[in-house]
């Protein structure tokens, strides 16, 4: 929801504040800024305390940054709001993995993280909707959403048990923290930084759809922003189903497999974004990839679990979250150098390539294995 809800009514932010496109792009942008600085702090903190505190305040102080755009007329002050959206975002972003880790486990910790992943890919298909027709009333409604986040937060409060396990808590370790802590755990466990690498791929991927699949539908003479969210619908309730049955599908793959199956996913995919030559055709590549999003998701989270210390869930767990939002952040820079030169279709000749490398690599290390 933090970015998602708002895509729609970027042009009200514009012409109602007064200022550029480019500003009002930031009110979108800066929040995944500040949950990549603060989610270490967030991290560490959770580590100290326990999961659930973190969770609940996250859960309020989101409600209030995120609502207070209802009311606030000045630039300066909405993007200051963002920016405490996004150290609420850090927090509650961890704080649920940390929970689902000591919360659950076996077959049910796979199914809580399948189900989180599908509210994921589920919120990116409907969000934009919402915020669509809420902003047909006004630019400042849509920011009303967020308040959402109130009652849950009591809710949490109220149902949300603290675990017990003294995993939870880091102390006062002097290995917990520290960069050079973490070079000794990718030293020691070398799959690790491979694992937020797939995240990382995986968000940068996400978006060069998200950023230039418009421009693909363009060339078909899809202009209406209505039928080009519903490609980007299509892509998050395809995830939402993938990561609901995740479970299941767990009980038949392992985690390097389940990569295997979003990698091929991913390469045809791509392959057929790169060939379509019609709306019709163009929506099975973002199916495709919603699939294997919604596989990779729980998979990631899970791993990352059963590779780093107890004592330090909070804090290597937050690393997903940077790995994500600086491939999101990074996805435009990096195909834009092929797509401003080479055109759109390129991007997706580029991604399907990339899938098919990774895979290939893959399949040679593990045979080697």
């Amino acid at each position: 929801m933090a970015g998602a809800i708002l895509g729609p009514v970027v042009n009200g932010i514009q012409n109602g504040l007064g200022v550029s496109g480019s500003l009002a792009g930031l009110i979108i942008t800066t929040h995944g800024l500040f949950i990549v600085l603060t989610s270490p702090i967030a991290g560490s903190l959770i580590d100290r305390y326990g999961p659930r505190q973190p969770y609940v305040l996250g859960l309020l102080l989101y409600a209030i940054a995120g609502g207070a755009g209802l009311f606030i007329d000045s630039f300066v002050v909405l993007l200051a709001s963002r920016a405490v959206l996004g150290v609420a975002v850090a927090f509650v972003y961890t704080s649920i993995t940390v929970l689902i880790y000591n919360l659950f486990a076996g077959r049910r910790q796979d199914k809580a993280m399948g189900l989180r992943g599908s509210a994921n890919s589920l919120g990116a298909a409907v969000w934009p909707l919402v915020g669509g027709v809420l902003g047909t009333i006004s630019w400042h409604l849509p920011f009303g959403v967020y308040l959402l986040a109130l009652p849950l937060g009591v809710l949490a409060y109220l149902t949300v048990p603290e675990p017990t396990l003294d995993s939870t808590r880091g102390g006062n370790d002097p290995d917990n923290g520290g960069i050079s802590g973490v070079i000794r755990e990718f030293q020691r466990t070398p799959l690790l930084p491979l694992v937020y690498g797939l995240y990382f791929a995986t968000n940068a991927l996400l978006y060069s759809i998200v950023v230039y699949y418009p421009q693909l539908l363009a060339g078909f003479g899809v202009s209406s922003s209505f039928v080009i969210s519903l490609y980007l619908s299509a892509l998050g309730i395809a995830g939402g189903v993938s990561a609901y049955f995740y479970d299941r599908i767990k009980r038949r793959f392992n985690y390097r497999q389940l990569t295997g199956v979003a990698l091929v996913l991913w390469l045809v995919g791509f392959s057929l974004a790169a060939a379509a030559t019609s709306p019709l055709l163009a929506i099975l590549p973002v199916v495709l990839f919603g699939v294997g999003q919604g596989l990779v998701f729980p998979t990631v989270l899970l791993w990352v679990e059963e590779l780093i210390p107890a004592n330090r869930q909070g804090q290597f767990s937050s690393y997903v979250a940077i790995a994500g939002y600086v491939g999101q952040f990074l996805s435009p820079i990096l195909f834009g150098v092929i797509a401003d030169p080479f055109g759109v279709r390129t991007v997706f000749v580029t991604a399907a390539a990339f899938a098919g490398v990774v895979l290939v690599l893959a399949g040679i290390r593990y045979a080697m294995q």
